[in-house]
């Protein structure tokens, strides 16, 4: 895992990355964190999100995704399901789904470049220790980089 410092949607837009991924819960509203501003700023991704049925457990562990038109360029916008809910005491996310958003997406975005913030994390409360590792055996020999935030 690479990691660098730095505004992961404003790299994204620059051309740094293929794809970005995100953890979202399964209540399709993207109401927060970084989820909140890749709604403001990528809408077909928050339009996949909001496809999806509301409060839906089976989403745990599968992804939603849209595509952005940047100058010439293409970006892939993840919504990773990784949490059921956003509301709730104690660790939100879900280790088991985060392990098939990233096995999904290795299998399905192989070869490209990958980002993502500290999924899981943060509004999720998840140990960033088992993240990385889970991050690092699932997206093993892919190009993928955390990205921590710095405006």
């Amino acid at each position: 895992m690479r990691v660098i410092q730095g505004d992961l949607i404003k790299l994204a837009k620059a051309g740094e990355f293929d794809v970005i991924v995100h953890g979202c819960n399964c209540m399709g509203a993207m109401g927060a964190g970084i989820a909140k501003a890749i709604r403001a700023e990528f809408p077909a991704a928050y339009t996949a999100d909001a496809e999806t049925t509301k409060a839906d457990r089976s989403k745990l562990g599968s992804i939603t995704f849209a595509r952005a038109q940047i100058g010439d360029r293409d970006l892939t916008v993840v919504n990773g399901y990784t949490q059921f809910d956003y509301r709730g005491s104690g660790v939100l996310v879900d280790y088991d789904a985060l392990r098939s958003v990233f096995r999904t997406l290795k299998r399905q975005f192989s070869g490209k470049r990958i980002a993502y913030p500290l999924i899981g994390a943060g509004l999720a409360k998840g140990n960033w220790e088992v993240i990385a590792q889970i991050i690092d055996e699932e997206l093993s020999g892919e190009n993928h980089t955390l990205v921590r935030f710095k405006p």
